[in-house]
Parts: C-alpha cells; structure tokens; sequence
C-alpha cells in the first residue's frame, strides 16, 4: 500500500489475544463518503473527518458482531489538498486504528476532479463459535440503542446555518470577520464532528452472557434503521416515542432553530450509536448489564407494519426518509 507513514501500513496497535485466526469467520464491508455530499470542510476539519470516516467503517463491522482487522482507504484527490493536509486526515485515521486496536491498514490514492472522496473497505473477523449460537429475530424481541439520538443532526444544522453565513459576507469585509462564538453548542457539534464508539462492545456482550439477534450502525436516522430491520427479519416493530433517548441539548436547540428533536431522531443522521435486538427472556441481563441502554420498542407481527407509538397510545406509521 501507499501509505504517509512506513509503519502504519503493517502494524499501527497490538494483536487482539482474543482473536486468533483458528476457527475464525471473516467479513468485509465497504463504505464511500464524498465532498459536499456527506462533509464540507468548511467546517470540518481535516482530522476529524479522518477518525470519523474510520469509525463509519468499524461500526459496520461492530453492527454484525465481527472485530474489526484491517482497512484500506482509497482517496480521491483534487489538486486543491496539499502533503500536510492528508496527513491531518491520516492523524484522525490512525487514532481511530489505534483506539480499536486495528492490526492491519493501508492509504491509496488517486486523482480526482471534484474534491475529495473517501472509500474505505474493512475486514472483520469473529470466532465461528460465537456467530453460529446468534439467535433469530422474534416477536417481542427488544429492541434497544446505546446512547441518544438527534444532537449530531442539531449539529450538523448549527454548522450549515454559519457557513451560508459566512458565505453571504462581502470580500470588502473579511477583514473585520471574527469567528462565531460557538461554546454553548459545543454538546450537539461533538455529537456531529466528534463521535465515539466504544471499543470492546462485542466483548462486553460475550462476558454478560447476553446474545443478540440483529445489529445495526445508526447513521441515516433510527426510522431507516427500523426500516430496514423489518426487512431482514420480515417482522413488524413498535417503536414508543416517549422511550427514544434524546439529550436535553437537542431538545434546546431544537426549538431555537424550529424544528422537532423527534424528527431530527427519527430521520437525521451521523449518530454513531448502535441498535441491537435483544431476545425477550434476556430483559433482566440487558438491564442489569447495560445499564445506560435505551429499550425503545420490541419486533412484532409483520402485518402490523412499522408503527410509533405516541405517549398517549396512538399508533403512527413510522416512516423513513431515506
């Protein structure tokens, strides 16, 4: 591989010693992000945009049960990057590696006309052991998320709002232009720029006893992600509104920019966060163990369709926007 630097190419962390390659099932998933699409680097920096595109790879990878191995990024270029700007992103990337002890990982790249686009194909592996006693999604399966929702979105908008800004200020007055003060939003632009995935969650699962049915990465809004687990498990699911976790930050700038948190909830985007389905008789563990987990809804008869429960009762259909 072409890399920036020698030594991340072959070995960036130490060797997972609960993985070894004997009995051993592997999975690759490949992912793309593009210019103005899904970054602007008006307001994204550079190292940031490396770990975060990291993390898109890996938390597929997590989704599915599988630890992640190794990467490779492929880059497409316009002449407008320079030398120390890829290496600001490959910064972000390899902490990324680091922090989920990634083993293997590798930097391509290419010329491109329309700025930059990212692919990055990831390899995952997990013992045959641990896949093959996965149980299938049933009726009144739990289905839970590991953290709140919506502020990553509220970001995005508080970002996109100061960037139409400063692009409508005359050149004659660049000189006088000083940065917004952005403090009181530093919550919901750490949800948007910063993510976090913890690493180990497979783990965690594996020493609580606790095996779940499906996973999913929740980047374009929890009602796609709904979505398309009623498709895999050909099951309907109930979603209470009241049980979707959202911090109180979203819900502030919410209001102040005019639109619902539950909307930015249900079909937002880039939060990061996890869902997984939980088999019913395993409720007491996942409470117990899990804590911090949201129990939202639970997997129903197919002919009920998605629904949204409101708090008092009513049944909506969910929809999604993707």
């Amino acid at each position: 591989f072409s890399t920036l630097d020698n030594d991340v190419s072959t070995h960036v962390a130490p060797k997972n010693k609960n993985l070894s390659s004997t009995n051993c099932r592997y999975v690759t998933t490949s992912v793309m992000i593009l210019e103005g699409i899904d970054f602007n680097l008006t307001y994204t920096p550079l190292k940031h945009l490396g770990y975060k595109s990291a993390l898109l790879a890996i938390g597929a990878l997590y989704a599915k049960f599988y630890t992640p191995a190794g990467m490779i990024f492929n880059i497409g270029l316009s002449q407008k990057f320079c030398y120390e700007e890829i290496a600001e992103f490959w910064t972000g990337v390899i902490a990324a590696a680091k922090e989920h002890k990634i083993e293997q990982i590798g930097l391509e790249l290419n010329a491109s006309i329309t700025g930059m686009a990212i692919g990055i194909t990831a390899t995952g592996r997990q013992r045959e052991e641990f896949i093959s006693k996965l149980p299938s999604n049933k009726k009144n399966s739990l289905i839970c998320i590991t953290g709140n929702i919506g502020g990553a979105y509220m970001g995005l908008h508080i970002l996109e709002r100061e960037r139409v800004a400063f692009e409508k200020i005359p050149s004659s007055e660049f000189a006088k232009y000083k940065q917004p003060d952005l403090s009181k939003y530093k919550f919901i632009l750490s949800q948007y720029l910063s993510p976090h995935i913890e690493a180990g969650i497979i783990e965690q699962f594996k020493e609580a006893g606790i095996l779940p049915s499906s996973g999913y990465f929740i980047t374009k809004g929890l009602a796609n992600t709904i979505k398309q687990l009623c498709i895999d498990s050909g099951l309907g699911a109930k979603i209470f509104l009241e049980k979707i976790p959202i911090a109180a930050p979203t819900f502030e700038i919410a209001e102040e920019i005019g639109i619902d948190a539950a909307t930015a909830a249900l079909n937002g985007g880039d939060d990061y966060k996890f869902l997984f389905v939980i088999p019913l008789e395993q409720h007491e563990s996942l409470q117990k163990e899990f804590p911090a987990y949201d129990i939202i809804g639970h997997l129903c008869s197919p002919s009920d369709g998605m629904q949204l429960i409101t708090p008092d009762g009513a049944a909506l259909e969910l929809k999604s926007g993707f």
